[in-house]
């Protein structure tokens, strides 16, 4: 569709953090040397490239879907909007949410699909969505959701085992049987305007919510924030290749051990920065009655890193559920109650100084 492929190549004299590449069909065959690369990335930064993940055809799709809904009269996308009350699945509106402490405005809008409700078309688990969504729903996101939690639970699975975890025990807090926040996202950033500062945020700076992300875009955008730097860098995107990334469920189960790294998105890069810019996400989020908290009595590895770090608290109190309705309300604009709602909306590894 047109506005989705439209490509201008990355410029090279944009700084970048190169990202490990992790091959999927390695990794399933159980490859050590791979293996290896996964911990590596999973350890340092939190971020990778994941190629032959065999997934391209669903995401021109899902990009499709996002096209024609995007297209939708703004009052037809209205009756589906997720709304301030920390429900996550629907259409969020460009404007919705806060970038930053400010109360600066995002300039993005979105569809969001819940797990949940995908797996169980035709049946409703928690909404209803826009004609266009159900109309794909069989033939396009269900089958992207499939293979995306497919590839996210293989990813985990071997997380799991280095991390000396008992098997299956990251599974059973994914359940596909249990409700979760976990969802499908596309999302629409428009061209930015001339002369608009490049650091303004599309998306402020955050961890994600949850486990593990599944991300593809076409344009540069995604930054990410090395840590011991405060300096910006972006990710460039590598056709044929997902970018990966692990959120703060994950950290808090490892006891730090996995990192959660701060990322945001803004204008992409010279050229690009005029163009439609689309991306699409699958994240895998746990169940939404697991407790957020370090898993030290099921393996001795995660005990180690907790004991090591003890001014660090890995005993949220709250339920995955819990978590992720507390940050989603507190993005949104009309619950901004001053700087510490927006603070509050952040993650794990919120950074007051970092926008």
């Amino acid at each position: 569709m047109p506005g989705i492929t439209t490509f201008l190549p990355f410029p090279e004299d944009v700084p970048t953090h190169p990202l490990l590449v992790v091959d999927y069909e390695q990794i399933r065959a159980g490859k050590e040397e791979e293996i290896d690369t996964l911990w590596e990335a999973a350890t340092k930064l939190g971020f990778w490239y994941l190629k032959n993940h065999g997934a391209d055809e669903l995401v021109e799709d899902m990009f499709e879907m996002g096209a024609e809904t995007m297209a939708l009269p703004m009052e037809e996308k209205m009756k589906y909007e997720q709304g301030d009350g920390g429900l996550s699945c629907g259409y969020k509106k460009a404007g919705a949410n806060a970038t930053d402490e400010t109360g600066a405005l995002d300039t993005v809008e979105f569809i969001n699909i819940a797990k949940d409700d995908a797996l169980a078309w035709p049946q409703i688990a928690h909404r209803t969505y826009p004609s266009t969504v159900n109309a794909r729903m069989d033939s396009t996101i269900k089958p992207f959701v499939r293979k995306s939690i497919e590839i996210n639970n293989t990813l985990l699975s071997v997380l799991n085992d280095r991390l000396g975890l008992p098997k299956g025990a990251l599974a059973k807090r994914h359940l596909l049987e249990e409700y979760s926040a976990g969802e499908a996202r596309c999302i629409k950033s428009p061209p930015m305007p001339a002369g608009s500062p490049e650091s303004k945020a599309a998306i402020g700076a955050h961890t994600d919510f949850g486990s593990l992300s599944f991300l593809h875009n076409r344009l540069g955008g995604l930054q990410v924030m090395v840590p011991g730097t405060q300096t910006w860098q972006y990710v460039k995107p590598l056709p044929g290749h997902a970018i990966c990334n692990l959120g703060d469920a994950m950290s808090v189960f490892s006891g730090g051990i996995l990192k959660s790294n701060l990322h945001r998105v803004v204008a992409p890069p010279k050229e690009q920065a005029k163009l439609l810019r689309w991306s699409l996400v699958f994240f895998t989020r746990p169940g939404d009655s697991v407790t957020l908290r370090a898993l030290t009595d099921e393996s001795p590895l995660i005990a180690k890193a907790v004991a090591e770090t003890p001014e660090r608290n890995f005993e949220t109190g709250a339920t995955a559920r819990e978590w992720f309705t507390r940050r989603c309300k507190n993005q949104r604009i009309k619950n901004r109650a001053g700087p510490e709602t927006w603070r509050a909306s952040r993650g794990m590894e919120h950074k007051p100084d970092v926008a």
